[in-house]
């Protein structure tokens, strides 16, 4: 019997209306359009792509954050596309977030044994005291002193900060954390500490993660499986290995030889995309990434390419691994 992925998205829509158009004629930015994929229990799946692809905006709609405009979202099988916020409230407890900016999620008035112990508030019966004990004690775990409870939040270094965060996200014991770009506004050093402590958390309570970030080289240290995004849509899933060895997406290829290389004999044939990323206001018809791609065909530009499994575990949207059209374009 084929277990029950953890996390399950199906088809995943989100809009915003941005600006009103001729007449008052409404604009919608299409920030997630339509995005299938799954999480493993015990696995990190993480999201990657150029800022403003719609990783963020798919990570506040799979802890429901945001109301999905479309598509399902499965959590350990149940569909919580539709739940209120009173039927949403026992699931929060399973699924918690890590935010980006250490400096901008934790409440500057309150004391870090408060900030960590808010969760046990609304999720728990636990006593003052309790609260307080596993405040103090979730510290240690992540690193931190039991004596740092007493202080404030600005009182603490950007790595200080976020693992404060990862005690707080901690606190309820959730199945599933969503870590948005969590070691992007650290210093290179404090990453791998705080990537080498999701992983040592990850193993002590069985957490399955979703991480989301724009760099290959963090993706690469702390993933199973990636998916690669670009203006709202998947191009490309895979494991990490698969990925990394032999990317198949044009996109894929071209970010992968941006990672800088270790070695300064090493020589990485840079791919350089041309032009900007299109407006996801007014998105370009057929494959999205057309206008930047170095293999672009005709049949690009007018017909979008279908997410199709080119290898077990390696899914990818291009048309230069569809048999048919590659038949015609020659």
């Amino acid at each position: 019997m084929k277990e029950t992925p953890l996390i399950e998205v199906k088809g995943l829509r989100k809009s915003f209306a941005v600006q009103k158009g001729w007449l008052g004629a409404k604009k919608y930015l299409n920030a997630v359009d339509g995005i299938s994929f799954a999480i493993r229990k015990g696995e990190t799946f993480s999201l990657v792509g150029e800022s403003g692809c719609g990783k963020s905006t798919t990570g506040r709609l799979v802890t429901r954050l945001l109301k999905p405009g479309g598509g399902e979202v499965y959590f350990n099988g149940q569909d919580i596309t539709g739940l209120n916020d009173n039927q949403m409230r026992p699931i929060r407890k399973e699924m918690q977030m890590v935010f980006q900016d250490p400096y901008a999620s934790l409440n500057p008035r309150m004391k870090v044994k408060d900030i960590v112990a808010e969760p046990l508030l609304i999720h728990t019966k636990l006593s003052p005291k309790e609260r307080d004990k596993l405040a103090r004690e979730l510290l240690e775990t992540v690193g931190l002193s039991g004596l740092h409870a007493e202080r404030f939040a600005h009182e603490f270094s950007g790595g200080q900060r976020q693992r404060i965060g990862i005690a707080r996200a901690l606190s309820v014991r959730p199945s599933l954390i969503v870590a948005d770009e969590p070691v992007s506004a650290l210093d290179v050093s404090i990453q791998s500490q705080v990537l080498n402590l999701l992983q040592d958390l990850q193993e002590q309570y069985g957490l399955t993660y979703l991480f989301i970030s724009h760099d290959l080289s963090v993706v690469e240290h702390i993933s199973d499986r990636i998916g690669v995004m670009y203006l709202g849509s998947l191009v490309e899933t895979a494991d990490k290995d698969s990925l990394y060895d032999r990317p198949l997406h044009p996109y894929t290829q071209a970010l992968l030889s941006s990672v800088p290389v270790p070695d300064p004999s090493a020589k990485r044939e840079r791919i350089i995309l041309k032009g900007d990323i299109p407006s996801p206001v007014d998105p370009p018809s057929g494959c999205r990434f057309h206008t930047r791609c170095p293999a672009c065909m005709e049949v690009c530009k007018q017909i979008a390419p279908v997410f199709q499994e080119i290898e077990p575990g390696h899914q990818v949207a291009c048309h230069l691994y569809d048999e048919e059209v590659m038949k015609q374009a020659h």
